[in-house]
């Protein structure tokens, strides 16, 4: 298992460089995404889903979630298409970014699929109320480099992991014991580290789905308060 894991860890490193070129061309005018029924535009500058893995279980585990009326939060929302999901499944949504693009994106995509979003332009918690939500759902950047530019920030955590470190110390005052809070993550991080960051602010991770495709096992999960 380490060793396919290094293996899938040293091709990132060298694959990186030229997926970051194609994105940039690629992602250069908007770009469509259909899941199911959700119909979505993609724009220059914010997190694509298409080929990547995470977005797409994300949504197929809220499928099961019964969320209508429900306060969902998507941190780091993107193009919004999970906020647009649990939207049309009844939950009133906040979507947040720190990319005024994404937010852009993400009004854009409401309107395209007929639902209300409500979206905050926030570096993670620091410009959303305190408040308890229902439903949290993140996923977050993971690779331990400087983000460069705005867009980066969707893939990038900083070479200390800096944006973990300022997510688990900032978001015990939006969930309480009865919220679930999810988080998905790829075998290619560095889980054991991220998971010893949110134990050092009282968290403690709980998998709750696993999936491996493409030959790589993407995990969901849920986020509790240490109990004291």
């Amino acid at each position: 298992m380490e060793n396919r894991s290094g293996i899938r860890k040293f091709a990132t490193r060298i694959l990186q460089p030229f997926l970051e070129v194609f994105a940039k061309i690629y992602y250069a005018k908007p770009r469509n995404y259909r899941y199911k029924k959700i119909k979505a535009v993609v724009l220059p500058g914010v997190f694509f889903p298409q080929f990547t893995i995470s977005t797409k279980l994300l949504l197929q585990f809220l499928e099961g979630k019964i969320l209508a009326d429900k306060s969902f939060l998507e941190l780091g929302c993107g193009t919004g298409i999970i906020s647009v999901l649990a939207a049309l499944q009844g939950a009133k949504v906040l979507g947040s970014d720190i990319n005024p693009q994404a937010i852009n994106n993400v009004l854009l995509n409401a309107e395209k699929n007929h639902v209300k979003i409500n979206i905050c332009l926030s570096d993670l918690f620091d410009e959303i109320p305190s408040q308890n939500f229902d439903f949290i759902i993140i996923n977050p950047p993971y690779y331990p480099r400087n983000p460069d530019n705005l867009a980066e920030n969707a893939w990038f955590c900083g070479e200390d992991f800096e944006y973990f470190k300022k997510l688990f110390g900032t978001i015990s005052p939006y969930f309480n014991k009865s919220s679930e809070v999810f988080m998905i993550l790829s075998e290619d991080c560095r889980i054991d580290h991220i998971k010893k960051l949110a134990l050092e602010n009282s968290l403690k991770f709980t998998p709750v789905f696993e999936q491996k495709k493409w030959g790589e096992i993407n995990f969901i999960f849920r986020i509790e308060q240490v109990p004291e």
